[in-house]
């Protein structure tokens, strides 16, 4: 402990670490069972890429349901003690990215039905989970 932090900031700093991961290992849960839901009910998860087929996967699911997330909430996370603005900010701007990337990531991408709902819900997961987060860090 340095002559700057206290017990109660080392005490925040970890407590906020455990939101975040809390998150993420939310959002990885929900959206694995969403996935396989999905592929429960035929979802095929394939599409064209070039000239090639290519294939969301759990591990891909996964990974794009922790990364951005987890980011984000770091950020929020590390910043948000200095500058408490950050998490009202951040508490509009998560749903909204949840929602573009719908548009951006999975529609535009030839899925069939199935997977491009499925993985639309996915995106629409991060919504809630960001924003209880958000609330969290703030507190």
């Amino acid at each position: 402990m340095t002559a700057l932090e206290s017990p109660s900031t080392r005490a925040g700093i970890r407590s906020r670490g455990v939101v975040v991961l809390a998150a993420v290992a939310a959002a990885v849960a929900l959206n694995l069972l969403v996935y396989t839901l999905g592929r429960i009910a035929g979802g095929e998860f394939a599409f064209t890429q070039g000239n090639s087929s290519a294939q969301v996967d759990a591990i891909t699911v996964a990974g794009f349901s922790a990364v951005p997330l987890g980011l984000g909430l770091s950020i929020v996370a590390l910043l948000v003690p200095r500058l408490p603005w950050i998490a009202r900010a951040a508490i509009v701007v998560a749903p909204v990215l949840a929602i573009a990337t719908i548009g951006i990531m999975t529609i535009p991408v030839d899925l069939d039905v199935i997977s491009t709902i499925a993985l639309a819900i996915c995106h629409l997961t991060l919504a809630p989970i960001s924003i209880a987060a958000i609330r969290r860090l703030r507190l």
